[in-house]
């Protein structure tokens, strides 16, 4: 296959060609390191990774599929992906699989997705249109701010049902969307107050109706028999509605009480992910211990997952972290490039909103695993071990390189325009 051939097919901006392809390449490397739990399981030490390795290659046939597809098309298909999207979080809260006590998996002729991962990528859309059609010389009009948060209020309401995390980052990407998309910032500021307002309702209503089980049951044998069998009891209509708070309040408590702790007065069964993530971390000397030497991985719940941002600081070290952390950030400044130089506006909002989005979740995943938010089930973009996720995540990124091919430019200098040309060439 000559070099014409391959510039044929991976068209688009070359600079998030390059940081998706660095990123697969540190995935399978610490996906194939982190995995030893379910290597040991399934007996096999290859599977897990070659899994892995199967569903990116499916993202990158998306990716090349997306990158297709002119970006006028987006904007026609954003009610056939809203209305079902509603639909699947609806049908998540019903007939939902669960998993930690969350209904967020439906499972599809055999296929596992989670709906929430879909509606991200509708919201955005939703919001990318709104403003566009709201643009006025002098920015939004003032019934965008309405009309985005009536487009979106029902999503994320139905997501922070199963999903609290998920719908915050969610919030911080509309709210990003509507500074960029020129909202009059006093009704930003209205809604922000408000918002702060909600959270501390929230935060109270968690506080009061939740139970840090953590902290209440000091049953040394079967334990996990016994929780299992008090969660099988009927709850009332309020333990229905906030069937999450005690998941939420044991890990504000955590977070909000977490001091110094001597190592030898660690809890490694009661805090073992954060214990386990920062041994990890402690244990990198700087340097790292190298691909494949992490010791952590083999303590460490969800290494391949939520906390392989850990596993890459133990085994490449600060550098390392440093690395994948300015690869997020060079795909979200990359992203405005593409969207300065758009001479419509829904294309240039869609672009920065997908990128946001991405990039927001990484940022989150990593404060986690340093310890510097507390512990969710954010999985960290295009590295962590996934399924139907990592595909839907190389599907937003093949719009991005879809809306740097196929929209429509601004004159640019002459300069300018021979560096854009190369780039996305």
């Amino acid at each position: 296959m000559n070099n014409k051939t391959i510039g044929n097919i991976f068209k688009g901006d070359k600079v998030i060609w390059m940081v998706f392809f660095f990123l697969c390449m540190i995935s399978i490397v610490e996906v194939y390191s982190a995995s030893s739990s379910l290597s040991y399981k399934s007996g096999n030490f290859m599977a897990p990774v070659l899994r892995h390795i199967g569903l990116l290659g499916l993202g990158l046939i998306t990716m090349i599929c997306m990158l297709k597809v002119k970006c006028k098309y987006f904007k026609i298909v954003t009610p056939f992906v809203l209305l079902p999207s509603l639909g699947l979080l609806v049908w998540v809260l019903v007939a939902g699989q669960s998993t930690n006590g969350a209904s967020r998996w439906i499972n599809f002729i055999g296929i596992q997705f989670q709906p929430s991962e879909i509606a991200k990528g509708a919201v955005v859309l939703a919001v990318a249109q709104i403003l566009s059609a709201m643009q006025t010389p002098n920015g939004a009009d003032r019934r965008a701010f309405k009309y985005v948060l009536t487009a979106c209020s029902m999503f994320v309401f139905l997501i922070c049902l199963e999903n609290l995390s998920t719908a915050m980052l969610l919030c911080i990407t509309i709210l990003c969307m509507m500074i960029i998309g020129r909202v009059p910032m006093s009704q930003i500021g209205k809604l922000v107050g408000t918002v702060l307002i909600g959270i501390c309702l929230i935060f109270a209503a968690v506080m009061i109706v939740g139970q840090d089980k953590g902290e209440t049951v000091q049953k040394p044998e079967n334990t996990l028999t016994e929780n299992v069998n008090e969660e099988k009891e009927t709850p009332g209509k309020i333990e229905k509605m906030f069937h999450r708070a005690d998941t939420w309040k044991a890990r504000i408590d955590k977070f909000l009480n977490s001091k110094p702790v001597a190592p030898e007065d660690v809890d490694l069964d009661k805090d073992a992910q954060v214990a386990h993530a920062n041994i990890a971390i402690a244990s990198s000397n700087i340097v790292g211990k190298g691909p494949g030497n992490s010791v952590e991985r083999d303590f460490l719940s969800q290494a391949f997952s939520d906390f392989i941002y850990a596993i890459i600081i133990e085994e490449m070290g600060i550098w390392g972290a440093v690395f994948v952390a300015m690869l997020y950030i060079i795909l979200l400044f990359r992203a405005g490039k593409i969207a300065n130089r758009c001479e419509n506006t829904f294309p240039a909002f869609l672009c920065m909103g997908l990128a946001i989005m991405l990039v927001v979740q990484a940022l989150f995943n990593m404060a986690v695993a340093v310890g510097l938010a507390p512990v969710t089930g954010q999985p960290l973009p295009l590295i962590s071990r996934g399924g139907t996720s990592t595909i839907i995540n190389c599907l937003y990124l093949g719009i991005i390189l879809s809306i740097s091919r196929t929209a429509k430019k601004k004159d640019l200098p002459q300069n300018e325009a021979n560096i854009d040309k190369f780039a996305a060439a």
